[in-house]
């Protein structure tokens, strides 16, 4: 991507100003504009494919168009987003890098074990009884959104072969050694990938919402087999909306590994929204069959959620007047949504009009998600302990669970005991969600048992999967992201002496073995900030990437391919809006709540419960 002499300007500017002042300690509209040099960089420096030319993207050659609604409508397995390039993106593509591929060599076995994962994973991860961490500036539905959307993007095939770590004298670990699946590398294409692995991803990597849709055609299909007029399979039990069960107890939708209560929550909430929106379509278009409903309700649910992930759940989960302020416009631009409504798009620039309408563009890479994407949405500590559960009109407390008892099959147990979704969504609203921090990864994920059942701990495995895909460890990270490296583990640690010598210790007292999940935990946060600013610099970049290169979002935002409809009910609608069409009942916990991922107001007698589970 070239950069104008004006960027260039803007660029050297910010760093003067950032090697004095970083750049959330900015005014809120000059930090804006300090962001925005950031991404014109990172765009410039920070996108690298992995395949050895654009040739494996597909062309209209070797990928033509076999009907002319791929013009208009989302493929479940993702091709055609991109009609010069039909597959990039699809499922089976390979995750692209933000890092220059020399920086990612396949480790040696002495390099992946040092230090010992495991080690990390009990003395540095693990959340010690007692002390559970609150994140306060968001609620539980926080931590169920962010997994919710990554089960859209994320998920490497894993290999036949497997890793061996060996365990420290005491460890109680059941199996000597711990053993944990390999990721599968794909075939070698060129020189460039020897030594340098290039991984696939079995969803898609548009946000396309495939953990509700599927990431095939078959898959799809399935979910909608015999439903009428474009909508998506519910059951209805004892007067309550839910997902299909299928024989392991765990629900049938797109994706569904991983299963818990939260999940349970927004994948129903946005399977219900589905339908909605094909009865508001059917309504304007009683002579549309049910698969242009389904196409097109697909559309407008996918692009909502991208809305509300852009500019709800970012700024709950990072709290800052500058985050408000950018995430705003990649939405609407500096234009705003309130003139943007009145007047339309002003011009085709994403920064004045916002992405949405502007013309999809790739920065010279083909779009693809990034292992370094992928590694700083390792987000475990999110995950409470327990959950407490109330009754929405009384505020009656009714039962605290482990969250344990809410996961995989078991995550109806509350609606077996008599609560209703809405008491559970209110639940959540109140209920905190663990802070982003060292020494705050529930054990439940560490000693993990799996439907199938695998025994795994989560924490030993974020430590691996980032050496394994050889994601640069956190110094080295910062300084190919124009950041400085940090010069003692007391930086790192912002000054707490015991934690610096644990980590020195550990780490032999070299800060450039420190991996990049440990040091992202450590490191001290921006004012409103829910995780680290290291992992935001990936996020600067990629969090408008997914909108701009896609065709959906970009190039065809129109009535023609979304219904005047359609655009309205992306552009008029909230998650406080999704959540109270659906469970009407919600509209008093959240009447003055203006984020739906910040802390609800209590209501009734909730406001006597004094757990730790839930805000004050």
């Amino acid at each position: 991507m070239k950069i104008s002499f004006g960027e260039r300007l803007l660029i050297w500017f910010y760093k003067c100003v950032n090697a004095v002042v970083p750049w959330h300690r900015l005014p809120k509209y000059i930090g804006s504009f300090n962001l925005l040099a950031l991404r014109i960089e990172l765009r410039a420096e920070n996108l690298h494919d992995t395949y050895p030319s654009w040739e494996y993207q597909g062309n209209t050659k070797s990928d033509q168009l076999l009907d002319t609604k791929d013009l208009c409508v989302r493929n479940s397995d993702g091709k055609f987003n991109d009609l010069e390039r039909p597959r990039m993106g699809c499922a089976g593509m390979r995750f692209g890098r933000n890092v220059p591929r020399q920086h990612t060599g396949a480790p040696t076995h002495e390099q992946l074990m040092n230090p010992n994962p495991r080690i990390i994973s009990e003395r540095l991860l693990a959340r010690k009884p007692g002390t559970f961490k609150q994140a306060t500036i968001v609620n539980l539905l926080a931590a169920a959104w962010i997994q919710f959307q990554v089960h859209d993007w994320l998920q490497h095939f894993n290999s036949t072969e497997q890793h061996e770590i060996p365990l420290p004298q005491g460890d109680k670990w059941p199996e000597k050694p711990m053993k944990i699946d390999k990721t599968q590398p794909d075939e070698i294409l060129g020189d460039e990938d020897v030594g340098y692995p290039g991984y696939k991803n079995q969803n898609t990597h548009w946000w396309d919402g495939s953990q509700i849709y599927g990431s095939s055609e078959a898959k799809t299909a399935s979910l909608r087999s015999q439903c009428k007029d474009g909508k998506l399979k519910i059951d209805l039990i004892h007067g309550q909306d839910f997902l299909p069960r299928g024989e392991d107890g765990i629900p049938l939708t797109g994706f569904n590994t991983n299963w818990w209560l939260g999940l349970e929550l927004i994948h129903t909430l946005f399977a219900m929204e589905h339908n909605s929106i094909c009865n508001h379509l059917r309504s304007a278009n009683p002579d549309w069959t049910s698969d242009q409903l389904f196409d097109t309700a697909r559309l407008i649910n996918c692009a909502l959620m991208a809305k509300i992930h852009t500019v709800e759940w970012t700024p709950a989960i990072l709290a800052h007047p500058t985050i408000q302020i950018a995430m705003d416009a990649n939405w609407s631009g500096i234009v705003g949504e309130k003139l943007g409504k009145i007047f339309g798009r002003i011009s085709k620039s994403e920064t004045i009009s916002g992405i949405p309408g502007s013309v999809a563009e790739h920065n010279d890479t083909p779009f693809s998600l990034t292992e370094e994407f992928t590694s700083v949405y390792r987000l475990h500590p999110l995950i409470p302990d327990d959950i407490a559960f109330f009754n929405v009109r009384s505020g009656v407390h009714k039962a605290t669970l482990p969250i344990q008892d809410v996961a995989f099959e078991k995550t109806r147990e509350p609606f077996d005991s008599g609560l209703t979704f809405a008491d559970v969504f209110y639940s959540f609203g109140i209920n905190y969600p663990g802070a982003i921090t060292i020494q705050n990864t529930p054990n439940f994920l560490r000693d993990l048992h799996l439907p199938d059942g695998h025994h795994l701990d989560l924490g030993t495995i974020d430590i691996l999967r980032d050496r394994e895909r050889g994601v640069p460890r956190y110094n080295q990270f910062r300084r190919l992201f124009h950041m400085p490296p940090v010069r003692s583990f007391e930086a790192l640690t912002g000054g707490n002496i015991s934690l610096a010598a644990e980590l020195r210790e550990i780490y032999n007292s070299d800060l450039e073995m420190v991996d990049l999940l440990v040091g992202c935990l450590c490191e001290p946060l921006p004012q409103g900030f829910g995780f680290s600013d290291t992992a935001f610099r990936v996020f600067i970049l990629m969090a408008s990437r997914r909108l701009k290169s896609d065709r959906y979002i970009a190039t065809d935002w129109k009535p023609e391919v979304y219904t005047h409809e359609g655009l309205a009910w992306v552009q008029d609608n909230t998650m406080k809006d999704v959540l109270c069409r659906h469970f009407p009942e919600l509209r008093a916990p959240l009447r003055n709540v203006q984020n739906a991922f910040a802390p609800w107001e209590k209501v009734g007698r909730s406001k006597e419960y004094a757990g730790k589970e839930t805000n004050a």
